[in-house]
């Protein structure tokens, strides 16, 4: 053998390369350009002993700068009971195998049936999937959704206040799928439903998509859109962060078809970008256009309890180029997680962390206003979130947050976009205050 841990002899590397039809290695990657193949030894350390591996690893940890965060724009610091990631790695649940063998995977169809059950509770919709990769992506097959449904109608109006990350996702989605997108203008910080009714007029739109809080932490009234939608046979989507609606109106409510956004919010570390998870929700005559998976209860044939793969016919490894939706995993480690963090605050729970992220935020901002040096660019209902500009170098002061151990919020233009969560005390609230003071 050439290397310890790869099977293959010698032998069996001429009966593969004999069989399609090469004599060596050159030969099959000949077409490869010489000019990009990679010739030199790799540098690989030599063996270690666990001892010395971890000692690697801590070195390298440490030289991460841990900041207190005030930065949210979609991923917020929430605080993650120590119990979560002790129950995630149990081995009912800890696999890397889609369930399709329901005899052999009850665990894992368990916690999805029950994280349906949660979100659909949560968003107030008739239905929940077995979630999506992150909200950004959900959003994105909302998208087509509507326009799956709208069946000739391809355009989807898009709030001008959604973040530009989940839009960025929407235009690449879009691209090859002959969706044509539009935006609609921010009017004092929010969506106008006169802007709405105005496009929905013109024909052929499939969807419109909003952000609840929308991207400058602004809490939306959406009356009437969901009626204005329907009167024109397109659906109304609503993005929402997940935490919020323990306390907000949810989806439902609003009327929206479609529910989505990211679960970070539900305990999740924030890890460097993820990974998270996305949650859609949908009302039930949207479900056969729902991508993804559903788990339902039944029972067996001794009438016990059991958990099944109701419904994956939409799916790209069934229908091909024909599926709804080309979605290949429903992540669903990260859907446990967020359905034991849920499980473990219970509604009362939920609340209470919301309610402190908001109590929480909207100290900062007063603090921030008496300052003199802050105004709110929007005076608008905020959740945990909020848009300030700064009379002053706004980049100068960013870097003294850093350099204070602060991430102070997200740079917008000449001001900040701070975020506060149930983790922030008044001391390191006040903290940032004396800082911007200065």
């Amino acid at each position: 053998m050439n290397y310890k841990y790869f099977p293959h002899t010698d032998d069996d590397l001429q009966a593969m390369l004999a069989k399609v039809g090469v004599k060596g290695l050159d030969e099959l990657y000949a077409q490869i350009p010489d000019g990009i193949r990679f010739k030199g030894d790799y540098e690989l350390p030599w063996s270690c002993s666990e001892m010395e591996v971890r000692q690697i690893f801590e070195k390298l940890g440490s030289e991460n700068k841990q900041l207190t965060c005030f930065a949210g724009m979609g991923v917020y610091d929430h605080y993650t009971p120590s119990v979560v990631p002790c129950l995630l790695q149990r081995s009912e649940f800890l696999t890397s195998y889609t369930p399709y063998q329901a005899e052999i995977s009850q665990g894992t169809l368990h916690y999805i049936f029950e994280y349906q059950s949660m979100m659909a509770e949560l968003t107030g919709m008739d239905i929940s999937n077995a979630s999506m990769y992150d909200g950004t992506t959900a959003c994105a097959e909302a998208m087509m959704m509507a326009v799956a449904a709208g069946k000739k109608q391809r355009k989807v109006l898009v709030s001008g206040c959604l973040n530009p990350n989940t839009f960025e996702v929407l235009k690449t989605y879009a691209l090859h799928q002959d969706i044509s997108l539009e935006v609609l203008p921010v009017r004092d910080g929010t969506t106008s439903l006169d802007d709405v009714k105005a496009r929905l007029a013109e024909g052929g739109v499939a969807g419109v998509i909003v952000q609840q809080p929308n991207l400058y932490g602004i809490v939306e009234d959406f009356t009437g859109f969901a009626e204005a939608c329907h009167e024109q046979k397109s659906l109304f989507v609503i993005d929402s962060v997940a935490a919020d609606l323990a306390v907000l109106k949810t989806p439902g409510e609003w009327g929206a078809d479609i529910a989505v956004g990211d679960g970070q919010s539900l305990g999740i570390p924030m890890q460097w970008g993820g990974p998270y998870v996305g949650y859609m929700c949908c009302t039930e005559k949207l479900i056969r256009k729902m991508p993804g998976r559903i788990v339902g209860m039944t029972k067996d044939d001794r009438d016990q309890r059991a958990f099944v793969l109701t419904l994956q016919a939409r799916e790209q490894h069934i229908r091909r180029q024909k599926a709804t939706s080309n979605i290949c995993s429903n992540q669903s480690l990260m859907a446990l997680f967020v359905t034991i963090y849920m499980s473990l605050m219970g509604r009362q729970g939920l609340k209470e962390a919301a309610q402190l992220s908001y109590a929480g935020a909207h100290y900062l901002c007063d603090e921030l206003l008496k300052t003199g040096r802050f105004s709110l660019v929007y005076d608008k209902p905020f959740f945990n979130e909020f848009y300030v500009k700064y009379d002053g170098d706004a980049d100068t002061l960013y870097q003294r947050f850093i350099e204070a151990g602060i991430l102070g919020g997200v740079r917008v233009d000449e001001g900040f976009l701070f975020a506060v969560t149930e983790k922030r005390t008044k001391e390191e609230i006040d903290n940032l205050v004396n800082m911007a003071a200065i």
